[in-house]
């Protein structure tokens, strides 16, 4: 469930960061083997990873406003510990960003 958490962290956090004051939707569901995180917000702009980098005490930002920008390792996070993931634009607007991980 750990994993589960941190996926869903990252998938919101990105949509909070890519539309910020807007509204998102976060769905979590169960298929037949899956649980499914599934993250909507209403940029069209697709999910980029951005280059990692190693933080050191020297670079390691914590203040506020970007404890949470240390590094570009969110989506390379996502891809290693989901079973499947993806983005689909939806039809009303904006996309879908989901993982399906083992329970």
């Amino acid at each position: 469930m750990d994993d589960t958490f941190l996926v869903a962290s990252e998938l919101i956090n990105n949509a909070i960061q890519e539309t910020p004051g807007k509204n998102i939707c976060f769905r979590l569901s169960r298929d037949a083997i899956y649980v499914v995180v599934a993250v909507w917000d209403s940029s069209p702009a697709l999910p980029q990873t951005r280059p990692r980098t190693q933080p050191t005490l020297e670079t390691l930002d914590l203040t506020p406003q970007g404890w949470d920008d240390n590094g570009g390792w969110g989506l390379p996070l996502v891809v290693a510990l989901a079973a499947d993931c993806g983005c689909k634009p939806d039809p009303q607007g904006g996309k879908w960003v989901w993982a399906r991980l083992k329970p």
